[in-house]
């Protein structure tokens, strides 16, 4: 397949084509759903645009606990279709669909309780690994019993009474902004036009019919009118105000449910795996990633801002309390380098308690042209996708004058992933010829995949690329460039927050590589430096607003200085 580069020209083209032309289905929304939605449609053979008010992932597809799993938990509450699907959809993003970006990772479940337990968890875990091989796409080794000692050394840094034994089992990790935006960029390789900081203002009607939307450019301040046969709003928690635009009562309504999570550095918990551990409420999650750990999460109902849900003090000491139940050397406020918030679309109905509510997902045609699809876990989004496009295509109202062929992304690699583990093995050989040291081409494949060529051809033409940022030296100068010129970043924060991911993963909250990033991003998109300077306040003045809401007290608080920074570029 083809590399398609999300680069600033191929916006501005895709926003003319949708606008020329009546399309087959135009999702609204670049999550992680209508990224999958538009890759769905479009290997169809379908006319498709994708349009995103912000960037790719910036809602809940940036902010989740970097899982893909198949919901060990919902076993407990016997809901056992969910946990095969989702277990099917893992062994394909691992073996088939996204190699280069979701990987194994291990896990330890402590028991606390001799005898009883370790046989209803070690047989909940014997089944949740069978589900996984009955599917025949397990991607990951088998769990295995651990005595105390055994499990102390795995992780250090465990309290001896924390635990009598413990089971290790495997899971797998995503980036979910990049593998979202990945998404994003093979739905535009084949042929879907691909737009963000494009704004839906007004749902098109006919009568009963809805027949495209208003789009605003926000990036050029101008007005987009766009037909299709059918829309997708694939707008998550947003799914009620998209709703509203054309006038429409949902069939069903989406709840927010706010999930904090942590970062602190990997030293501060000797471990050599993650740990799953129960709570009163849910479950917590101490996960590798990088040179870092992510400690999550929370499960609280939100009814405030949804743009940028706030973590407030009463979440972070609500983590750091569980967490340091079972540590030897509690971690303190001063160990975390970021936190970040995210909110879960559920389905509204089942319970007043949002963690008891539904995570599996529906699909309604509200009215004759419009399909909407709602709640889900990201790991099952291809499933979603694939239903939302068939409800467009097969449902009543359809306006299809040809025969539609069904979904075959369960057979669709994303860009990056053919070759990936061929590369992978010659990374000596990319590192003799591009002169970057072997451990610079593994993390390269790991975020970019067989992409990694695209890379290479920028520090060839351009050496300083190939060094390291200054101020975040974990990334490569040339991630800053490409970000702009191939992933469809538009802003500073695209680049520091989801691209890169300095937002969480340093003490400064990527604060100091701010100028210097600028300076790579700038100069691809052509930016004065009134803009450069513009971008860099923005950030910082987010930054600052983010880290004062975390020490207020509770949500209304937490929310109310957040919103001290605006957004660079307003939504209105």
């Amino acid at each position: 397949m083809r590399s398609v580069a999300l680069s600033p020209e191929l916006r501005e083209q895709s926003l003319e084509a949708m606008a020329s032309e009546e399309l087959d289905i135009l999702v609204i929304g670049g999550g992680v759903v209508g990224a999958g939605s538009a890759l769905d449609a479009a290997t169809r053979g379908l006319k498709v645009g994708l349009v995103e008010a912000r960037d790719f992932a910036s809602g809940t597809s940036s902010r989740s606990s970097k899982l893909v799993h198949g919901g060990l938990r919902y076993l407990e509450m016997l809901d056992f279709r969910l946990v095969a699907e989702a277990l099917k959809e893992r062994g394909l993003l691992l073996q088939e669909l996204a190699p280069h970006l979701v990987h194994p990772v291990a896990f330890l479940y402590p028991l606390q309780h001799r005898g009883w337990e370790r046989l209803y968890a070690g047989s909940g875990v014997a089944l949740y690994d069978a589900m996984s091989r009955i599917s025949g796409r397990a991607g990951v080794p088998l769990h295995q019993h651990l005595s105390r000692r055994g499990a102390r050394k795995l992780v250090p840094s465990l309290r001896k009474d924390a635990l009598v034994g413990a089971l290790k089992y495997y899971d797998a990790q995503v980036d979910d902004a990049r593998h979202t935006m990945f998404i994003a960029r093979t739905a535009a390789a084949y042929g879907a036009h691909v737009a963000s900081r494009a704004r839906v203002v007004e749902l098109l009607r006919e009568g009963e019919r809805v027949t495209g939307a208003v789009v605003r450019d926000l990036e050029n301040d101008r007005t987009v009118t766009i037909r299709a046969k059918q829309v997708v709003n694939a707008t998550g928690v947003w799914t009620d105000e998209t709703q509203s635009l054309g006038g429409q009562r949902g069939q069903f309504h989406v709840r927010a449910s706010k999930g904090i999570h942590l970062v602190v550095p990997k030293d501060r918990i000797r471990s050599e795996v993650g740990m799953i551990l129960r709570t009163e409420k849910s479950v917590l999650f101490v996960i590798p990633w990088g040179r870092h750990w992510i400690i999550g999460t929370t499960d609280t109902d939100w009814a405030l801002d949804k743009a940028h849900p706030a973590a407030s003090e009463a979440d972070i000491d609500y983590l750091l309390e569980h967490v340091n139940a079972v540590l030897e050397t509690p971690l303190t406020r001063s160990d975390v380098e970021g936190v970040y918030a995210g909110l879960r679309p559920l389905l509204e109905g089942e319970s007043e308690a949002t963690s008891k509510l539904s995570r599996e997902h529906a699909v309604g045609h509200p009215a004759p042209g419009l399909v909407v699809v709602a709640g889900g876990k990201y790991t099952t989004y291809r499933i979603m996708a694939q239903d939302a496009v068939d409800e467009a295509v097969f449902g009543l109202s359809s306006q299809f004058d040809r025969v539609v062929g069904k979904s075959v992304t369960d057979k669709i690699p994303l860009l990056g992933a053919e070759g990936y583990h061929a590369l992978l093995n010659s990374r000596h050989v990319l590192a003799q010829r591009s002169g970057l040291h072997e451990v610079w081409i593994e993390h390269l494949l790991k975020r970019y995949g067989s992409l990694v060529h695209e890379l290479l051809d920028l520090v060839a033409a351009d050496p300083g690329l190939g060094e390291p940022l200054a101020a975040a030296p974990d990334y490569l100068r040339v991630e800053a460039v490409y970000a702009a010129s191939h992933e469809g970043a538009r802003h500073l924060d695209d680049v520091l927050t989801r691209r890169i991911r300095l937002s969480i993963e340093t003490f400064d909250r990527g604060v100091g590589a701010a100028e210097e990033v600028a300076d790579l991003v700038g100069g691809v998109l052509g930016w004065s430096e009134e803009q450069r300077s513009l971008e860099i306040e923005h950030y910082r003045k987010r930054v600052e607003a983010e880290r004062e809401s975390q020490q207020m007290p509770d949500d209304a608080t937490a929310d109310a200085a957040r919103l001290g920074a605006p957004d660079v570029v307003p939504l209105s």
